[in-house]
């Protein structure tokens, strides 16, 4: 795979050509800066995030997501990397995340609202994926979010992009 994660998009929507979105895998750790493990299914609470994983809270940034294309390019470069590995909770497929602005809701399976607060982060300190690699695609790809309603949420879920949020004008 060669293209960039912007290229080959269906009219407007984030969502890639050619591809239902879903979820590919659930990951969460009780512990910050560490890779995260794998569960076939979680709980999120609404206006806290994943249960038991060390990010969820009150804040803007109670679940973290990033595409199952962009860890792709990572083992192209010759990384062995999965998801849960840069630490995101929900790896995603079929919908290009770093496109949809800041206000975005995604509805995942049946009773999941998400609303995109952040796209990328800053790295106060490098982290062992950039230590291995040289590069980590967290800080430009990964995308972050807010639980507006709760529910259950299991591998193969489908994602689907609501309402588009007004990107930042800066």
């Amino acid at each position: 795979m060669t293209e960039s994660a912007g290229e080959n998009r269906a009219a407007g929507e984030g969502r890639l050509a050619d591809a239902q979105p879903r979820v590919v895998a659930i990951s969460t750790s009780k512990d910050k800066g560490t890779r995260k493990a794998n569960v076939p299914e979680a709980i999120l609470r609404k206006e806290h995030g994943l249960e038991g994983d060390a990010h969820a809270g009150d804040w803007h940034r109670q679940v973290s997501l990033l595409a199952m294309e962009s860890i792709r390019r990572m083992q192209e470069k010759g990384l062995s990397v999965g998801p849960g590995d840069f630490a995101e909770n929900i790896t995603t497929e079929g919908i290009d995340l770093v496109v949809l602005p800041i206000g975005t809701r995604l509805m995942i399976g049946q009773a999941v609202l998400l609303e995109v607060t952040q796209i990328g982060k800053v790295c106060h300190s490098r982290c062992a994926i950039y230590d291995q690699a040289g590069d980590c695609v967290m800080p430009r790809e990964g995308i972050f979010a807010r639980v507006l309603e709760g529910g259950r949420l299991v591998v193969g879920d489908p994602v689907k992009v609501l309402a588009k949020g007004v990107a930042a004008v800066g």
